[in-house]
């Protein structure tokens, strides 16, 4: 057991890293806070410290807003169930003894490591290119005109691009689950002659739900930031505007710091809620 000096100790060696921690979150936040309540246009070089709620109410009532959160809803959730309904077949397929396993697990999981930018960069030059993407030549070999995803299919070409990279953490995850379950449960179901979807449904996948639960806490509240990908590939247009982009749109190329420092103000709070609101769940999930 700690004894109070050694506590003590403890909290001396872990203060100043709680401290720089601090400053590094704070200092920008109170920043954003004030700006938000401000009228501050550089370019125009218009500076009023204070003018209410103003930029608040023009940033919600604004079309853009709410088209903005429509569109992150709809990437968060499409992402979502990409990852775990793959996630779920992967770790099921890797649990299975395979000649290479550990070769096949490394290349599974290597997609979580590449950069956003990167990732997005291959996609969109390598695959979605409506000249010389990898698609185009198969809709072209099969006597098809060639799709062009950026521009007809936007939204949906970003949600798997996203998938793509957080697919390994959701398999990581799961498979850890699949893992833990009892063979010997598994194995007198199927001595009772239950076919292997009552299996999956009624054995697996319940043992499965704490670790998807986990899986969506976590990704859901990286993934209401996404930026990278859209920025990378159709910048903002054809309907991939997320809340995040449309608070860059309003601080940097709108150059309305007061307007976009509102905008960084509600989304932090929606993350937050959305993050209170999931991790409730979440705790309910581990207690059961």
């Amino acid at each position: 057991m700690a004894t109070q000096h050694s506590r003590s100790a403890a909290r001396l060696m872990i203060a100043p890293a709680v401290f720089v921690l601090l400053v590094w979150m704070l200092i920008p936040l109170c920043m954003t806070l004030y700006f938000s309540f401000a009228d501050y246009r550089p370019m125009r070089a218009t500076f009023e410290p204070w003018i209410g709620f103003d930029n608040y109410v023009s940033f919600v009532t604004s079309s853009s807003f709410t088209n903005s959160v429509i569109t992150t809803l709809q990437m968060v959730g499409g992402i979502l169930c990409i990852t775990i309904a793959g996630g779920i077949a992967l770790a099921l397929l890797l649990d299975q003894p395979i000649f290479g396993q550990g070769v096949v697990r490394i290349l599974v999981i290597a997609p979580f490591f590449v950069m956003p930018t990167v990732s997005a960069l291959v996609w969109k030059n390598m695959f979605f290119n409506v000249d010389n993407g990898l698609f185009s030549y198969l809709y072209k070999a099969l006597g098809l005109q060639p799709y062009d995803f950026l521009s007809q299919a936007p939204v949906f070409s970003i949600v798997v691009i996203v998938a793509w990279q957080w697919l390994p953490f959701a398999t990581l995850i799961l498979l850890t689950a699949v893992q833990s379950l009892s063979s010997e449960q598994l194995e007198a179901a199927e001595m009772d002659g239950a076919p292997g979807w009552a299996r999956f449904w009624y054995i697996i996948l319940p043992h499965l739900s704490r670790a998807i639960t986990v899986v969506i806490l976590i990704q859901t509240i990286f993934l209401l930031s996404v930026f990278a990908e859209i920025f990378v590939t159709t910048n903002g247009a054809f309907g991939t505007r997320t809340l995040t982009y449309l608070v860059y749109q309003r601080v940097l190329e709108s150059q309305n710091i007061g307007l976009g420092s509102a905008g960084g103000i509600i989304a932090v709070i929606l993350a937050n809620i959305v993050a209170i609101f999931l991790m409730r769940i979440v705790g309910k999930n581990l207690d059961n």
